[in-house]
């Protein structure tokens, strides 16, 4: 069971966007390879496992992305943990609102 979810907004150094895009896709293939729940976003990506695979992944994406040509790295992280305790996944978090998009769109 998860006890922890990290969001994570990679931002790689890069002369172009489409660089950068690349670069993210490296950060993104990373995180797909870790075999973790991972939700991505407009702006960050949502991934949930356990605090100490959490804490792997972050450098597992800075070897890959400074490898792939990124001369420098930023990331913005939010994490939240709970040892003990039931932690909410992003499905429970958006259930009602994805419910509400599809209502919407439907």
């Amino acid at each position: 069971m998860a006890n922890a979810v990290m969001a994570i907004q990679v931002l790689p150094e890069a002369d172009s966007t489409k660089e950068m895009l690349r670069l993210v896709d490296v950060a993104i293939a990373e995180i797909d390879a870790s075999n973790l729940s991972y939700e991505v976003g407009a702006f960050e990506t949502t991934v949930e496992g356990d605090l100490d695979d959490l804490i792997k992944l972050l450098n597992k994406i800075q070897i890959s992305v400074t490898k792939s040509g990124a001369p420098r790295i930023s990331n913005y992280i939010k994490l939240s943990y709970a040892p003990e305790k039931h932690i909410l996944t992003t499905d429970e978090k958006l259930a009602k609102y994805r419910a509400h998009n599809e209502e919407q769109q439907g």
